[in-house]
């Protein structure tokens, strides 16, 4: 029984969507896959043959990395024996298409024009980003956003939850008695967080609702405050200390960092080819085409330490 054509990986790269499977039964992917790997002939061993035409390793490699999403949830083992399985069906296939001169159809030719300029554009545009990766770059990257995050308080803080503000006066009081806070947060708070004693740990001010860190931020540490309205209820709030955000060590976001580097790159890359061409809109009025050209030629690839960029910085 021969394999179905698995669906291929797709993503959006400056605006050109990739749709490899609708290609394959046309034969453009086995010209892809015909490049293989450079590699050597020992470390590539012909896994195939098919009318005498070689499957390598390389191939099976390649096409692994194309056929990515249908192969997610498979053991190596299997992905290996359906992607050779679907390598089979293919050359087949595309033989069978060459036999039938599908190839000189206008749709084979725009297809295959479409998918030629898409490979070349990821070829250049990877060695674009690769050459820009350099650690220099992207230690300039981590220092800038670890001096934004460094500047940034925050208060590690308990709270107590309740639903009316008769019930957070009364709160309030047993506390000022000398009532213990993380015992009383775990006996009354309707906060999930109550079984720690209404721990929230640290947090910016963006991380909680406006009512609740204008309070929280300026009360000292060990204090206690009086009630607080939220959208969530009525809070008692107990900070117990106050720091400055610490950043995370180079290596624990130099991933998320490399991939921010290689993209900033490759968008400052398009933006300036962008700039350098003629570029017509038939589809809008002059003075559109012209802003949405300049728009479009300004890629805006998250600068470090702000909202696009705290995840990978984030302690």
């Amino acid at each position: 029984m021969t394999s179905p054509f698995p669906e291929t990986k797709t993503g959006l790269r400056f605006g050109l969507a990739s749709s490899l499977a609708a290609l394959a039964v046309t034969g453009c992917l086995a010209a892809l896959l015909a490049s293989g790997l450079p590699v050597r002939a020992e470390d590539n061993p012909v896994l195939a043959k098919v009318n005498g035409v070689e499957i390598r390793q390389s191939d099976v490699a390649l096409a692994e990395e194309e056929l990515g999403p249908s192969l997610a949830q498979m053991d190596p083992a299997a992905k290996t024996a359906n992607v050779l399985s679907f390598l089979i069906d293919l050359k087949i296939v595309a033989k069978a298409a060459e036999d039938k001169k599908v190839e000189n159809s206008e749709d084979f030719k725009k297809r295959m024009t479409f998918t030629r300029n898409r490979l070349l554009m990821d070829s250049l545009l990877a060695a674009e980003g690769k050459a820009a990766t350099t650690d220099e770059a992207m230690k300039k990257v981590y220092e800038d956003a670890s001096k934004q995050i460094t500047s940034e308080q925050e208060v590690h803080a308990r709270h107590i939850l309740v639903a009316t503000e008769e019930e957070a006066k009364a709160i309030k009081a047993e506390l000022d008695k000398g009532a213990d806070f993380a015992e009383l947060a775990k006996k009354k708070s309707k906060d999930p967080g109550a079984s720690d004693g209404g721990d929230l740990g640290f947090f910016t001010k963006e991380q909680m609702v406006p009512e609740f860190s204008a309070v929280a931020f300026k009360l000292e540490p060990g204090k206690i405050s009086d009630p607080v309205k939220s959208q969530f209820g009525w809070h008692v709030i107990k900070v117990e200390e106050k720091r400055n955000r610490k950043a995370p060590d180079f290596q624990q976001v130099k991933a998320q960092i490399e991939t921010y580097v290689k993209r900033k790159a490759q968008a400052e890359y398009v933006a300036k080819l962008r700039e350098a061409a003629k570029i017509e809109r038939m589809d809008k009025p002059a003075e559109a085409a012209k802003t949405d050209t300049k728009s479009g030629a300004k890629a805006d690839p998250a600068k470090p330490g702000d909202s696009k960029m705290a995840p990978a910085m984030k302690k």
